[in-house]
């Protein structure tokens, strides 16, 4: 409450004021991360600079080097955020209580398909897309799917709903491997018939 008086009296009110700051500072974060992307998206990655993006966003140019201090920093970020997103959407599909491990097995792939597919066709631009996937912080959340994946066709194997000959870390990157490229397919459609022939894989073999 003070701390808006305060930016009342001085013509400072943030545009994207809200009931808290800490809720303010979220939102003005947000504004920065998706103006950024769509900003470089349009202009490319050398043409957008801090003070559109902070224009864009509704702040000062000051108040947006408090939150990063680069172009290339806002992009990882929100990067960063997405990927979080997915690994969480993955995370609740196997918490499904009632499925059967090979159940949970099976949505997660379809959805990481889905996810591979619609990444591709987002239109985000090449450059970053180039940018964010040489980066080091995605190396992480990789290898929490890898293990991920693995620890789940594990539990199916350990079931006897999927072959146990093939050892669980190979299986999974079989996967992964082989549903990545949804990110190449044509349509929805391809992808679903991506996923039922890579669960083809899995079966234990008569």
């Amino acid at each position: 409450m003070y701390y808006l008086l305060a930016a009342r009296i001085l013509g400072d009110v943030p545009k994207l004021w809200t009931e808290t700051i800490e809720t303010h500072r979220h939102q003005v974060r947000d504004a920065i991360l998706e103006n950024t992307v769509a900003l470089v998206a349009q202009h490319g990655l050398r043409a957008v600079t801090m003070s559109q993006i902070a224009e864009d966003s509704g702040i000062g140019r000051a108040t947006l080097y408090k939150y990063f201090p680069d172009v290339e920093s806002i992009l990882v970020a929100w990067h960063t955020q997405q990927v979080a997103g997915h690994l969480d959407h993955l995370a609740g599909l196997r918490s499904r209580a009632a499925a059967s491990p090979y159940e949970r097995l099976s949505a997660v792939l379809e959805a990481y398909a889905g996810i591979c597919y619609d990444i591709a066709h987002q239109d985000h631009g090449t450059e970053i897309t180039a940018l964010l996937h040489r980066r080091e912080h995605v190396a992480g959340p990789e290898r929490q799917l890898r293990d991920f994946v693995r620890d789940m066709v594990a539990e199916a194997a350990d079931g006897g709903e999927i072959r146990s000959d093939v050892a669980a870390e190979e299986l999974s990157a079989y996967c992964l491997n082989a549903l990545a490229a949804a990110s190449t397919s044509a349509s929805r459609a391809a992808v679903k018939r991506l996923v039922s022939v890579t669960l083809s894989g899995l079966r234990t073999p008569t």
